[in-house]
């Protein structure tokens, strides 16, 4: 199964793909809370459940219990397909139920166009960025770069690194290495908040973070590592490789590769007119 995490509107809705039957599972949940506003959304679900007895019959009938990502964890949740979505949404007095289920029907067609297809998944990620005003220039640079990513944590897996907060703490390994920064106060001094760190990166510092994690891959495969420590050190060692490069650069041209810039919208200033 794939795992994700998509916004309808401010909130997050978790789903899972099931490979094997080509099928979508979205947290009935996650949806509720999207609909309603709810502070306690399961709660709101049980209560539906109970004022509608076919409903309730209906759902535990149809919707499986999934594990999807709850408080760090893989946690089993009640999840139904586009069909049973829609079922369910029908018991919910909500001004959004309409526009989601636009949304839901738009969001599933298009992944599973990607799944056929995974380049269509590269060219929506292009477009993206292009419309945000990136360069082509940078757009390849960030693509390059997340390929390289994506080897290093392949490997992270294969080699018994497995907890999502253990990728966390090898990457900060990496970037606190090579930068003098970790992620944190890296963002912090970006102004990013939410954001992702890598989107807001200059072309130099994509760059650099690339060439911290094929080193970190590649020294990591010639000691064969297994596990956190082995790939920690490793870690750190592909950090100074990029860290050495990087203090190399700077010292022929006088200017740092990091930096706090960052491609946030400019925010507007109002002005009001003198009375």
């Amino acid at each position: 199964m794939t795992k994700e995490i998509i916004i309808f509107e401010n909130s997050q809705i978790r789903r899972h793909y099931d490979t094997e039957n080509e099928v979508w599972y979205f947290s009935l949940v996650d949806i509720v809370g999207a609909l309603t506003d709810s502070v306690n959304a399961t709660d709101y679900l049980k209560k539906m459940r109970k004022r509608d007895a076919e409903l309730n019959g209906y759902i535990g009938t149809n919707c499986p219990q999934v594990a999807m990502l709850t408080n760090g964890k893989n946690r089993k949740t009640l999840a139904g397909k586009v069909e049973q979505i829609f079922r369910l949404i029908q018991s919910i007095p909500s001004p959004k139920a309409e526009p989601f289920k636009q949304w839901l029907a738009k969001v599933g067609y298009e992944r599973l166009k990607e799944i056929q297809d995974p380049s269509l998944s590269i060219d929506r990620a292009r477009d993206t960025w292009k419309n945000k005003g990136r360069s082509e220039k940078w757009i390849q640079q960030r693509m390059t770069g997340q390929e390289t990513r994506n080897k290093l944590t392949d490997y992270w897996k294969d080699s018994g690194v497995t907890e999502k907060d253990e990728f966390a703490l090898l990457t900060n390994i990496i970037h606190q290495e090579w930068t003098g920064l970790s992620v944190k106060k890296h963002k912090e001094i970006k102004g990013l908040k939410s954001q992702n760190l890598r989107d807001h990166m200059s072309e130099a510092e994509l760059l650099f973070t690339a060439l911290a994690e094929l080193s970190t891959r590649q020294i990591a495969e010639t000691k064969e590592a297994k596990g956190l420590i082995e790939n920690a050190k490793a870690s750190k060692k592909g950090g100074e490789i990029a860290k050495n490069a990087r203090k190399e650069l700077e010292a022929k041209t006088g200017k740092s590769v990091v930096t706090g810039e960052n491609f946030l919208p400019l925010k507007k200033t109002i002005i009001k007119a003198k009375k």
